[in-house]
Protein backbone atom coordinates (compact mmCIF):
# COMPACT_ATOMS: atom_id res chain seq x y z
CA UNK A 1 0.00 0.00 0.00
CA UNK A 2 2.70 2.46 -1.08
CA UNK A 3 0.28 5.16 -2.19
CA UNK A 4 -2.35 5.34 0.53
CA UNK A 5 -3.61 8.92 0.70
CA UNK A 6 -2.05 9.85 -2.65
CA UNK A 7 -4.15 11.35 -5.41
CA UNK A 8 -3.29 10.16 -8.91
CA UNK A 9 -4.44 11.53 -12.27
CA UNK A 10 -4.17 9.20 -15.28
CA UNK A 11 -4.94 10.43 -18.80
CA UNK A 12 -6.01 7.95 -21.46
CA UNK A 13 -7.31 5.90 -18.55
CA UNK A 14 -9.66 3.72 -20.57
CA UNK A 15 -6.96 2.44 -22.92
CA UNK A 16 -4.80 -0.65 -22.52
CA UNK A 17 -1.99 0.99 -20.54
CA UNK A 18 -4.32 3.41 -18.80
CA UNK A 19 -6.37 0.60 -17.27
CA UNK A 20 -3.24 -1.21 -16.17
CA UNK A 21 -1.79 1.93 -14.59
CA UNK A 22 -5.02 2.82 -12.79
CA UNK A 23 -5.45 -0.71 -11.47
CA UNK A 24 -1.88 -0.80 -10.15
CA UNK A 25 -2.18 2.47 -8.26
CA UNK A 26 -5.56 1.44 -6.87
CA UNK A 27 -4.07 -1.81 -5.52
CA UNK A 28 -1.50 0.33 -3.72
CA UNK A 29 -4.17 2.45 -2.01
CA UNK A 30 -4.26 5.57 -4.20
CA UNK A 31 -7.31 7.68 -4.99
CA UNK A 32 -7.74 8.12 -8.73
CA UNK A 33 -8.93 10.57 -11.34
CA UNK A 34 -9.60 8.81 -14.64
CA UNK A 35 -9.39 11.07 -17.70
CA UNK A 36 -10.31 9.88 -21.18
CA UNK A 37 -12.01 11.32 -24.25
CA UNK A 38 -14.40 8.34 -24.36
CA UNK A 39 -17.03 9.57 -21.92
CA UNK A 40 -19.10 6.39 -22.15
CA UNK A 41 -16.11 4.24 -21.17
CA UNK A 42 -15.20 6.03 -17.93
CA UNK A 43 -17.80 4.58 -15.56
CA UNK A 44 -17.48 1.03 -17.00
CA UNK A 45 -13.69 1.26 -16.60
CA UNK A 46 -14.08 2.37 -12.98
CA UNK A 47 -16.51 -0.47 -12.29
CA UNK A 48 -14.52 -3.13 -14.14
CA UNK A 49 -11.40 -2.23 -12.16
CA UNK A 50 -13.37 -2.24 -8.91
CA UNK A 51 -12.42 1.34 -8.07
CA UNK A 52 -14.08 3.36 -5.33
CA UNK A 53 -17.39 5.08 -6.15
CA UNK A 54 -15.80 8.48 -5.45
CA UNK A 55 -13.18 7.97 -8.17
CA UNK A 56 -13.04 11.18 -10.21
CA UNK A 57 -14.10 10.80 -13.84
CA UNK A 58 -13.57 13.38 -16.56
CA UNK A 59 -14.26 13.18 -20.29
CA UNK A 60 -11.26 15.17 -21.51
CA UNK A 61 -10.77 16.23 -25.10
CA UNK A 62 -7.02 16.69 -25.06
CA UNK A 63 -7.02 18.74 -28.25
CA UNK A 64 -9.14 21.38 -26.50
CA UNK A 65 -7.50 23.71 -23.98
CA UNK A 66 -10.86 24.48 -22.37
CA UNK A 67 -11.40 20.77 -21.70
CA UNK A 68 -7.98 20.44 -20.06
CA UNK A 69 -8.77 23.50 -17.96
CA UNK A 70 -12.04 21.86 -16.94
CA UNK A 71 -10.11 18.74 -15.87
CA UNK A 72 -7.85 20.94 -13.74
CA UNK A 73 -10.93 22.62 -12.29
CA UNK A 74 -12.38 19.27 -11.24
CA UNK A 75 -9.12 18.19 -9.63
CA UNK A 76 -8.81 21.51 -7.80
CA UNK A 77 -12.39 21.43 -6.56
CA UNK A 78 -12.20 17.86 -5.26
CA UNK A 79 -8.55 17.42 -4.32
CA UNK A 80 -6.93 20.82 -4.27
CA UNK A 81 -4.06 19.33 -6.24
CA UNK A 82 -2.85 15.91 -7.37
CA UNK A 83 0.18 14.15 -5.94
CA UNK A 84 0.93 12.21 -9.11
CA UNK A 85 0.19 12.89 -12.78
CA UNK A 86 0.59 10.19 -15.43
CA UNK A 87 0.41 11.57 -18.97
CA UNK A 88 -0.52 8.30 -20.61
CA UNK A 89 -2.87 9.29 -23.46
CA UNK A 90 -1.44 8.99 -26.94
CA UNK A 91 -2.21 8.04 -30.53
CA UNK A 92 -0.15 5.81 -32.83
CA UNK A 93 -1.37 6.19 -36.40
CA UNK A 94 0.73 4.79 -39.23
CA UNK A 95 1.38 6.11 -42.73
CA UNK A 96 3.95 7.77 -44.92
CA UNK A 97 4.98 11.39 -44.60
CA UNK A 98 4.31 12.25 -48.24
CA UNK A 99 0.63 11.32 -47.95
CA UNK A 100 0.05 12.56 -44.41
CA UNK A 101 -2.67 15.24 -44.18
CA UNK A 102 -1.51 18.24 -42.18
CA UNK A 103 -4.59 17.82 -39.97
CA UNK A 104 -3.34 14.36 -38.98
CA UNK A 105 0.11 15.73 -38.17
CA UNK A 106 -1.53 18.35 -35.96
CA UNK A 107 -3.66 15.71 -34.23
CA UNK A 108 -0.65 13.52 -33.44
CA UNK A 109 1.36 16.42 -32.08
CA UNK A 110 -1.69 17.75 -30.27
CA UNK A 111 -2.41 14.56 -28.34
CA UNK A 112 1.14 13.26 -27.89
CA UNK A 113 2.98 16.51 -27.13
CA UNK A 114 0.79 19.61 -26.69
CA UNK A 115 -1.66 17.89 -24.33
CA UNK A 116 1.03 16.60 -21.91
CA UNK A 117 2.49 20.13 -21.85
CA UNK A 118 -0.87 21.71 -21.04
CA UNK A 119 -1.90 19.02 -18.54
CA UNK A 120 1.42 19.05 -16.70
CA UNK A 121 1.45 22.83 -16.58
CA UNK A 122 -2.08 23.01 -15.19
CA UNK A 123 -1.48 20.34 -12.55
CA UNK A 124 1.93 21.71 -11.58
CA UNK A 125 0.37 25.11 -10.95
CA UNK A 126 -2.10 23.49 -8.55
CA UNK A 127 0.67 21.55 -6.80
CA UNK A 128 2.89 24.62 -6.43
CA UNK A 129 0.04 26.77 -5.11
CA UNK A 130 -0.55 24.25 -2.32
CA UNK A 131 3.08 23.46 -1.61
CA UNK A 132 2.56 19.87 -2.66
CA UNK A 133 5.66 18.04 -3.83
CA UNK A 134 4.87 15.19 -6.16
CA UNK A 135 5.67 13.33 -9.32
CA UNK A 136 4.85 13.50 -13.02
CA UNK A 137 5.44 10.64 -15.45
CA UNK A 138 5.32 11.00 -19.21
CA UNK A 139 4.53 7.83 -21.12
CA UNK A 140 6.82 7.73 -24.12
CA UNK A 141 8.10 4.91 -26.33
CA UNK A 142 11.30 3.38 -27.62
CA UNK A 143 10.22 5.08 -30.86
CA UNK A 144 11.66 8.25 -29.33
CA UNK A 145 15.13 6.83 -29.98
CA UNK A 146 14.55 4.50 -32.91
CA UNK A 147 12.95 5.88 -36.07
CA UNK A 148 10.34 3.58 -37.63
CA UNK A 149 9.24 3.64 -41.24
CA UNK A 150 5.56 4.52 -41.41
CA UNK A 151 5.54 6.02 -37.90
CA UNK A 152 7.71 9.11 -38.30
CA UNK A 153 5.22 11.60 -36.78
CA UNK A 154 4.76 9.33 -33.77
CA UNK A 155 8.52 8.94 -33.30
CA UNK A 156 8.96 12.70 -33.62
CA UNK A 157 6.26 13.41 -31.04
CA UNK A 158 7.77 11.01 -28.52
CA UNK A 159 11.29 12.36 -29.00
CA UNK A 160 9.96 15.85 -28.29
CA UNK A 161 7.95 14.58 -25.31
CA UNK A 162 11.10 13.27 -23.67
CA UNK A 163 12.82 16.63 -24.11
CA UNK A 164 9.73 18.34 -22.70
CA UNK A 165 9.88 16.05 -19.66
CA UNK A 166 13.49 17.01 -19.00
CA UNK A 167 12.56 20.68 -19.32
CA UNK A 168 9.76 20.31 -16.80
CA UNK A 169 12.12 18.35 -14.53
CA UNK A 170 14.50 21.31 -14.50
CA UNK A 171 11.86 23.95 -13.89
CA UNK A 172 9.83 22.05 -11.31
CA UNK A 173 12.74 20.71 -9.25
CA UNK A 174 12.78 23.74 -6.92
CA UNK A 175 9.21 22.88 -5.92
CA UNK A 176 9.99 19.23 -5.14
CA UNK A 177 8.08 18.00 -8.20
CA UNK A 178 9.94 15.25 -10.03
CA UNK A 179 9.32 14.54 -13.73
CA UNK A 180 10.38 11.29 -15.38
CA UNK A 181 9.66 9.21 -18.46
CA UNK A 182 8.68 5.57 -18.90
CA UNK A 183 8.97 3.89 -22.29
CA UNK A 184 6.60 0.90 -22.10
CA UNK A 185 6.93 -2.13 -24.32
CA UNK A 186 4.69 -3.05 -27.22
CA UNK A 187 1.15 -3.92 -26.11
CA UNK A 188 -1.44 -4.48 -28.85
CA UNK A 189 -5.13 -3.98 -28.24
CA UNK A 190 -5.67 -0.23 -28.49
CA UNK A 191 -9.04 0.82 -29.88
CA UNK A 192 -7.70 4.32 -30.57
CA UNK A 193 -4.83 3.09 -32.73
CA UNK A 194 -5.80 -0.39 -33.98
CA UNK A 195 -3.08 -2.59 -35.51
CA UNK A 196 -3.54 -5.53 -37.85
CA UNK A 197 -2.48 -9.03 -36.81
CA UNK A 198 0.45 -9.21 -39.23
CA UNK A 199 1.95 -6.02 -37.83
CA UNK A 200 1.53 -7.28 -34.27
CA UNK A 201 3.37 -10.51 -35.11
CA UNK A 202 6.22 -8.64 -36.80
CA UNK A 203 6.62 -6.37 -33.79
CA UNK A 204 6.52 -9.28 -31.34
CA UNK A 205 9.26 -11.09 -33.29
CA UNK A 206 11.59 -8.12 -32.75
CA UNK A 207 11.40 -8.21 -28.95
CA UNK A 208 14.51 -9.88 -27.48
CA UNK A 209 12.69 -11.15 -24.39
CA UNK A 210 10.10 -12.77 -26.64
CA UNK A 211 6.80 -11.34 -25.45
CA UNK A 212 4.66 -8.24 -25.53
CA UNK A 213 4.21 -5.96 -22.53
CA UNK A 214 2.06 -7.32 -19.71
CA UNK A 215 -0.23 -5.59 -17.21
CA UNK A 216 2.42 -5.21 -14.48
CA UNK A 217 5.49 -4.25 -16.50
CA UNK A 218 5.06 -0.53 -17.13
CA UNK A 219 2.92 0.18 -14.03
CA UNK A 220 5.60 -1.18 -11.70
CA UNK A 221 8.18 1.12 -13.31
CA UNK A 222 5.82 4.08 -13.07
CA UNK A 223 5.06 3.42 -9.41
CA UNK A 224 8.76 3.11 -8.63
CA UNK A 225 9.43 6.53 -10.15
CA UNK A 226 6.53 8.01 -8.17
CA UNK A 227 7.61 6.43 -4.88
CA UNK A 228 9.97 7.56 -2.16
CA UNK A 229 12.46 4.98 -3.40
CA UNK A 230 13.03 7.27 -6.39
CA UNK A 231 13.12 10.49 -4.39
CA UNK A 232 16.45 11.49 -5.99
CA UNK A 233 15.40 10.60 -9.55
CA UNK A 234 14.18 13.27 -11.95
CA UNK A 235 14.63 13.83 -15.66
CA UNK A 236 15.24 10.10 -16.15
CA UNK A 237 14.03 7.83 -18.95
CA UNK A 238 13.28 4.22 -18.06
CA UNK A 239 12.73 1.67 -20.84
CA UNK A 240 10.47 -1.26 -19.95
CA UNK A 241 10.19 -2.91 -23.35
CA UNK A 242 11.89 -6.29 -23.26
CA UNK A 243 14.91 -4.83 -25.04
CA UNK A 244 12.92 -3.82 -28.11
CA UNK A 245 14.47 -0.37 -28.42
CA UNK A 246 18.12 -1.45 -28.14
CA UNK A 247 18.46 -1.82 -31.90
CA UNK A 248 17.58 -4.08 -34.80
CA UNK A 249 16.93 -7.60 -33.53
CA UNK A 250 16.71 -10.81 -35.52
CA UNK A 251 16.12 -14.02 -33.55
CA UNK A 252 19.06 -16.37 -34.00
CA UNK A 253 18.69 -20.11 -34.37
CA UNK A 254 18.95 -21.89 -31.03
CA UNK A 255 22.04 -24.03 -30.45
CA UNK A 256 21.54 -27.42 -32.03
CA UNK A 257 18.54 -26.29 -34.07
CA UNK A 258 18.40 -27.25 -37.72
Amino acid sequence: MRFVGKKVLVTGACGVFGRWIAAAFAREGAALCLSDREANALAPTRDTLGLAPDTLLHATELLDLASIDALAGLVEARWGAPDIVVNNAGVYPRGGLLDLPVEEWDRIMGVNLRAPFLTTRAMARLMIARGRAGSVVMISSGAARQMRNGSVPYCTSKSALERLAKGFALELAPYGIRVNVVEPGFAPGSTVSPLDAAYVERMKARIPLGRTSGPDDAPEAIMYLCSERASFVTGAVLSVDGGNSMGTYEPAARPGAG
